[in-house]
């Protein structure tokens, strides 16, 4: 059976995630309120800023910067794209 949650990020009811995707009181806030639609634009993000930042997710403070830059991305105002990041053509 679907586990169906209202989305804070999009606003809408819709499909649940399945399992905590982070650890701690962060993970359970997304668990309870963050869609699987919500999450996999927060992974898409979350792939940019890696990329475009270069951070080497095995220092403390690349992880860190994610940690903050996810909750702004999925509670918060939001997390901006890199000044650099240019979308490709489809």
């Amino acid at each position: 059976m679907t586990r169906r949650i209202f989305c804070q990020k999009l606003q809408i009811e819709a499909q649940g995630l399945e399992f905590q995707p982070y650890p701690g009181e962060l993970g359970q806030r997304i668990f309870e309120h963050i869609s699987q639609q919500a999450w996999q634009q927060w992974l898409d993000h979350q792939t940019i800023l890696i990329n475009e930042y270069r951070l080497n997710m095995l220092e403390p403070t690349a992880r860190k910067f994610l940690a903050v830059e996810m909750e702004k991305f999925l509670f918060g105002e939001g997390s901006e794209k890199p000044a650099a990041f240019v979308e490709k053509p489809v």
